[in-house]
């Protein structure tokens, strides 16, 4: 399964899901100072732009370290988002911090939760290395997909109060079901081009 720049930051804007986080967004800076959201979602946007940039740059290597074929990768990739997908259709509302939840963390976030696993997490983690993996010699194009996706995760989360009084709940939770169906069909698509890759090497 071949990928040019728009499809995959659309790919990478999928799995990220900016829309499916925003109500663990808005628990966890609600405890931030309203002068301190912006170089706290800043800081946290960077720091997962460079977990995934490691992953991304260090694909093949870790590849051949590892003894894993892209076959492997993009069928174990497809299965990793199904699930995620899966999940996103059928959640029920909860998340990992819910709104007024004891569990969301009073004091400023710093890398958990939001920058890790919210936005790279395995399944973003393992999108990038399977992308540098099939097309290396288009790795600047990746980046330039995968910069473009975390620079709108980066606005939602600076605008994630703004945007929860403008949609509403209802519109959130019906952009995140369309997300997660489309995100279903890019992971049956990707699990199919691994088996065919496989089947057809025998």
């Amino acid at each position: 399964m071949s990928h040019d720049f728009a499809s995959a930051f659309i790919l990478l804007l999928l799995v990220l899901d900016p829309f499916g986080t925003l109500p663990i967004f808005l628990s966890v800076m609600r405890g931030v100072e309203p002068r301190r959201r912006f170089v706290v979602a800043l800081r946290e946007a960077c720091i997962a732009f460079g977990a995934l940039l490691a992953f991304m740059v260090g694909g093949n290597s870790f590849l051949h370290l590892m003894r894993l074929s892209e076959r492997s990768l993009e069928v174990a990739g497809g299965v990793i988002l199904l699930l995620i997908s899966i999940r996103i259709i059928f959640a029920s509302g909860q998340r990992l911090f819910d709104e007024g939840s004891d569990a969301a963390p009073a004091r400023e976030p710093f890398i958990f939760p939001i920058a890790i696993p919210l936005l790279a997490g395995p399944s973003a983690m393992a999108t990038v290395l399977l992308l540098a993996s099939r097309q290396p010699e288009q790795l600047l194009q990746w980046v330039g997909a995968l910069s473009a996706a975390m620079f709108v995760c980066a606005a939602v989360l600076l605008s994630c109060h703004k945007l929860h009084q403008w949609l509403g709940d209802s519109v959130i939770a019906a952009l995140e079901k369309l997300m997660g169906l489309i995100l279903c069909a890019v992971a049956v698509e990707m699990i199919l081009a691994g088996l065919k890759r496989y089947f057809g090497a025998l």
